[in-house]
């Protein structure tokens, strides 16, 4: 089970991420985010920073934007959280790979929201549907959705997850679940990360993977 960590802002955070051997790092360039990484981390010091994949956070920008900002900040992939076409996505993996986040609700008809994406993306993302805005509410909504899945397309589950749910994540049977993406729930403040809780839930998942 791979683990990503979004809403970095910190210097220090990005260590302690490569420090505990996590997979990817989020940072989220929409300037209505309280994480909103560009006027808080700069490009350098994400640039250089080995041994953990990058991942950039987008909401309807544009090509250009995303593509100036993958090379600034030497990003490995990107994660479209916004309302982006296929056409868009495809266009952007291109040059960099790309995670598609869905917003969920009470129900989901996997096939009608999601085919046209999986020829143009390499991930889904599946985060909480909320009128508080795009991801970081920190709302969980609906795993059993989840059982009804029909790709084997790979997904990163998102929304609402706390340091407590290690367990349950262990016991969800979804072949297609490739990682777990934590954010809000692991913060003293938004984009300042508790890294006692990062580890806590490191542990956690890794118990029965390693």
């Amino acid at each position: 089970m791979r683990i990503k960590v979004c809403g970095i802002t910190r210097a220090a955070d990005l260590q302690g991420l490569t420090d505990n051997q996590v997979d990817y790092a989020g940072f989220i360039f929409y300037e209505k985010s309280p994480r909103f990484a560009a006027n808080r981390i700069d490009a350098r010091t994400v640039r250089e920073t080995t041994g953990i994949r990058k991942v950039g956070v987008f909401v309807n920008a544009t090509a250009e934007q995303i593509q100036r900002t993958v090379a600034d900040y030497a990003l490995d992939m990107v994660q479209l959280h916004g309302d982006e076409s296929p056409a868009f996505c495809a266009a952007i993996r291109e040059t960099v790979p790309v995670i598609k986040a869905f917003r969920i609700g009470d129900n989901a008809d996997w096939q009608t929201l999601l085919t046209p994406y999986v020829p143009v993306t390499d991930y889904f993302l599946f985060d909480t549907a909320s009128v508080k805005g795009y991801g970081g509410t920190g709302e969980r909504f609906n795993w059993e959705l989840l059982q009804q899945y029909p790709f084997d397309h790979p997904f990163l589950l998102s929304g609402g997850i706390t340091p407590e749910d290690a367990d349950i994540i262990r016991e969800l049977e979804l072949p297609a679940l490739f990682a777990v993406d934590i954010n809000s729930k692991f913060e003293d403040a938004p984009g300042i990360k508790n890294m006692e809780k990062v580890t806590l839930f490191i542990d956690g998942i890794h118990k029965i993977t390693k």
